[in-house]
Parts: structure tokens; sequence; C-alpha cells
């Protein structure tokens, strides 16, 4: 019942977290010398560094350049460092966003360890690759697991835009 209670009062335990991570990333923030807006890119960029490698298991993505010029103007503008503090700690609140993998990566992760088992015992029998079987099961499947990752963020990269069939329409006599 107290845990029900204190998530009524605060937020999630996930808003809470990131409320007092914004406020403490604030102070880092503000001891260094920011006169540039590189200097605030590269602050900033440091802030989700910061952030990622202390929350185990969660990944957030960076913001754009873009969004980062847009925070540093109005930063700039902000007078007070109450008000500064609030554009900041906004910024981070709209772009501490958790970065997510996609369908076809999940796809390859569960469908390629059992393919690989399967194309490594048909190998096996074939003559020509008969040298597959000096390879232990435990090397051969996550190499293949990972060179299938790879070929998949890759391909993502050179194709970027999802490609998909035009739906057809029901032809009418």
């Amino acid at each position: 019942m107290g845990m029900i209670m204190s998530l009524m009062g605060k937020g999630s335990p996930s808003n809470q977290m990131l409320n007092l991570v914004t406020g403490t990333l604030y102070h880092r923030f503000l001891d260094k010398d920011i006169k540039s807006f590189e200097d605030f890119h590269l602050a900033i960029l440091d802030i989700f560094n910061t952030f990622n490698s202390a929350l185990p298991g969660k990944h957030y993505d960076a913001p754009s350049r873009q969004l980062v010029e847009e925070c540093f103007a109005k930063w700039k503008e902000g007078g007070t460092k109450e008000e500064r503090k609030e554009i900041f700690v906004e910024f981070v609140r709209r772009n501490a966003s958790l970065s997510k993998l996609d369908n076809s990566s999940i796809i390859t992760g569960l469908v390629t360890p059992p393919a690989a088992m399967v194309v490594k015992k048909a190998g096996e029998k074939v003559p020509q690759l008969s040298m597959v079987k000096v390879i232990p099961d435990v090397i051969f499947v996550p190499s293949a697991t990972v060179l299938a990752l790879v070929f998949v963020k890759l391909s993502r990269r050179i194709f970027p835009k999802n490609v998909s069939a035009v739906p057809s329409t029901p032809e009418t006599a």
C-alpha cells in the first residue's frame, strides 16, 4: 500500500528518477564553461552519455543538432539561473527518448540462431563444407547472429526508407 501512495504523490518511479537525474545533471552542466553553441552541444552530449552509463539496461538517444540549437537559443535568452534551469530540464524531459529496436532487428535476432544451427548441420553433410565440423556451435551460432544483425543495421542505413508494396485495389468488372 505504501508503494501505491508514493507513486500517487510523485508519479512513476521512472519520472522520479528522471527528476532526480535532471537536477543533478543540471548542476554538472552549470560547472562547465559554456560560451558558444559547440560548448553547449558538447555539454548536452556529455549529459546524455552520463545518463546512459548511469542507468543500466536503458539507453536514451541524444537529440538532434537542430533541437539542441533551438534549446541553446532559448537558454541563451533566459536571463536568470532559474529560467535557464527550467529550459534545460524541459529540454531533457522532452527529448530523453528511449532507444528502441526495430522489428527487423528483433526478428533477425530470434530467427538467426536456429537457422544457423540448421545451416551448420546441413553443411556438415556436404563434403566441400566438411570443415564446418571443426567450428564449435558456441562460436558459430553467436557469430552468425552478430553478422546477421550487422547486415540488418547496415541495410537499414543504406536503404533508410521503408519500402512497402503498393496496395492492390480489387478490380471491378
